[in-house]
């Protein structure tokens, strides 16, 4: 099943599923094969002696809004020794501005502005989709627009967005929203049918690759 008609029907319970606690832990075990995949070869995390937990998203992306408060509700429960990377997601050009706020907002210390773009674009319906639409938006936010372009176009922004460039063609990611577990193991709701339940799957892989 393609990702476009999973999501399709996963968005009509999208609102629920946001809301729901989650549910008590299983282990690796339990977990259906078809729930994740393994990688034939470990990547080697950028963290030094972090278990990394990789969240593959794109703001465009109505589902990665769903996702986003039940990763980061999740991983509040992390370990010390486990680390939430977020990688923003351009499958094409049209999505490459939005691939780079994500890192201004790193560069800028706003990242207080990553779940409020989410909200604009999917709750409020703002087309903030290019570096003009967003950088006035920023500003709206109290980003100058100088510190904005300043952070867009810096070398550090470009370096960031070929890193994640690199991890989405290491990870196979063919869809958002995706999670990365510990090198080894990806899962999303494509493979699982359900937001709380990708969690779970996650959770479990974590604890396995630990």
């Amino acid at each position: 099943m393609s990702y476009l008609s999973l999501f399709s029907r996963l968005a009509a319970t999208a609102a629920l599923t946001a809301s729901v606690l989650i549910s008590p832990a299983v282990t690796a075990q339990e977990l259906a094969p078809n729930s994740y995949i393994t990688l034939g070869q470990a990547i080697p995390a950028d963290s030094l002696n972090k278990t990394e937990v990789l969240e593959f998203f794109a703001y465009s992306c109505p589902h990665c809004a769903v996702m986003e408060p039940l990763v980061e509700k999740w991983s509040q429960s992390f370990e010390e020794k486990v680390v939430l990377k977020r990688v923003p997601v351009a499958f094409n050009a049209g999505m490459a501005d939005l691939q780079r706020t994500y890192f201004v907002f790193e560069a800028l210390d706003r990242l207080d502005l990553h779940p409020k773009l989410f909200a604009a674009i999917h709750q409020e319906k703002r087309a903030l989709f290019d570096k003009k639409a967003i950088r006035k938006w920023a500003a709206d936010q109290g980003i100058s627009e100088k510190d904005f372009d300043n952070a867009f176009d810096s070398f550090g922004t470009q370096t960031k967005a070929n890193r994640a460039n690199d991890l989405i063609r290491l990870y196979q990611i063919q869809g958002t929203p995706s999670l990365a577990i510990g090198g080894k193991y990806v899962t999303s709701p494509a493979f699982t049918n359900g937001y709380e339940e990708t969690i779970q799957v996650a959770d479990a892989l974590l604890k396995q690759a630990q």
